[in-house]
């Protein structure tokens, strides 16, 4: 299997989408996607975009060329895109997770502990 393949059933499946769901979503058809995740087909360069953009992620990710699959986004672009979702790091009830792993709460509390100096920083 390749990793393009692998990558796009595993967003795919965490943002709980179908198969069916995510071809209408990039307007093409099921059995279209079933053979990009199984490496029958290779998706272009164009729906790879389209996927990506579905997925909220970047064509790189999905190509292997890099292990994080978050677009960035500028602060500008946030407040308008239409994925856009804050999120507040407090939210006890707040799953986090790292390549489909499921953080400690040791690795939890670094991870604000380094956002809060961030943020102190730049005040």
């Amino acid at each position: 299997m390749s990793k393009t393949a692998d990558r796009i059933k595993l967003l795919r499946k965490q943002k709980q989408l179908t198969q069916s769901e995510l071809a209408n979503i990039i307007s093409a058809s099921r059995m279209a996607i079933a053979n990009y995740e199984t490496n029958r087909n290779t998706p272009s360069l164009g729906m790879l975009s389209l996927i990506a953009e579905a997925l909220n992620t970047t064509t790189d990710y999905l190509q292997g060329k890099t292990d994080s699959p978050v677009r960035n986004l500028s602060q500008e672009a946030l407040p308008t895109h239409p994925n856009a979702t804050r999120v507040d790091l407090a939210d006890k009830q707040l799953i986090l997770s790292y390549e489909g792993q499921d953080l400690s709460d040791d690795y939890k509390q670094a991870i604000f502990a380094v956002l809060k100096t961030m943020h102190d920083g730049n005040k």
